[in-house]
């Protein structure tokens, strides 16, 4: 009997270069500057990247929801890129701003992509109400969301919320994140199933990003299970072998290279999630 070939979806490869605290102390490669930015976007697009998350800095280093600063990185990088890359703004409060504050930074900017996390945006029922109009405004704009949990009860709290209408769209997208960086706390593939375990058959989208020495494994089991995947020095500089990674690009080809599906491409990206109108 002849074999049959399985369908395997593209695969949605994001890349996060940077975050929020890392600088050239932690490691020489981190990009902070718009040109920085913009020279690690050229090699992340070469190297199977889709989507860049990105994070800025103020003139000292520090982050910043500056939507000035936002708006030189964008220029930088899409000026050597153009639209192979989707940019994905993150409006991550690092315990400085406001959600009244993170809200403004995106309907002033309406960028093409953001990261939302649900514990900042709308930390309680009592601020639904409040988020639940400014996620329409997202959507409204033209900005593709990307919602962001930490655990298993964040999801269960996601999925109510989804159910009722709180989004303002049926499936969006979620990053599931594993671990956690400030306390010292690594993720695992067995994190990973416990949060999938709360979206039960939910079908919507979903990337996983890793802290720790297990990125790889990690990104391999959320492939496997029909995620997406995220990958970068905001959660892991070593390769999987356990060597200090030279830069981004080399950690992300390099673990790529565990993971049978095809990267897609951004022009991919935008068709398979409607986003065909919408350029950086």
């Amino acid at each position: 009997e002849r074999s049959k070939t399985v369908c395997r979806p593209p695969l949605v490869v994001m890349a996060a270069p940077n975050g929020a605290r890392l600088g050239h102390e932690d490691h020489v490669a981190i990009p902070l500057t718009a040109r920085e930015l913009a020279d690690e976007a050229e090699a992340l697009v070469d190297s199977g990247v889709s989507v860049l998350h990105l994070h800025v800095r103020d003139s000292v280093g520090r982050h910043t929801l500056d939507d000035s600063a936002y708006r030189e990185a964008i220029h930088a990088i899409t000026s050597r890129v153009s639209d192979r890359l989707i940019l994905q703004v993150t409006t991550e409060a690092v315990g400085i701003y406001r959600p009244d504050e993170q809200m403004a930074l995106v309907r002033a900017l309406r960028p093409p992509a953001v990261s939302l996390a649900l514990r900042e945006l709308c930390p309680d029922e009592a601020s639904e109400g409040v988020a639940a109009a400014f996620f329409r405004d997202v959507l409204a704009g033209g900005t593709w969301p990307q919602y962001i949990l930490y655990t298993p009860e964040e999801v269960a709290r996601f999925e109510r919320m989804r159910r009722a209408g709180v989004f303002g769209e049926d499936h969006p997208f979620v990053l599931l994140v594993l671990g956690r960086k400030g306390a010292g706390i690594p993720g695992s593939p067995e994190g990973l199933q416990a949060m999938l375990g709360e979206l039960g058959t939910a079908a919507v989208p979903w990337a996983a990003c890793c802290f720790g020495s297990q990125e790889a494994a990690v990104m391999s089991a959320a492939a496997s299970a029909g995620g997406h995947v995220r990958i970068g020095f905001e959660n892991n500089c070593c390769l999987p072998g356990g060597a200090l990674a030279t830069n981004n690009a080399q950690l992300v080809r390099a673990t790529l290279a565990g993971i049978d599906r095809q990267p897609a491409d951004a022009g991919t990206v935008r068709r398979m999630f409607g986003l065909s109108g919408r350029l950086n």
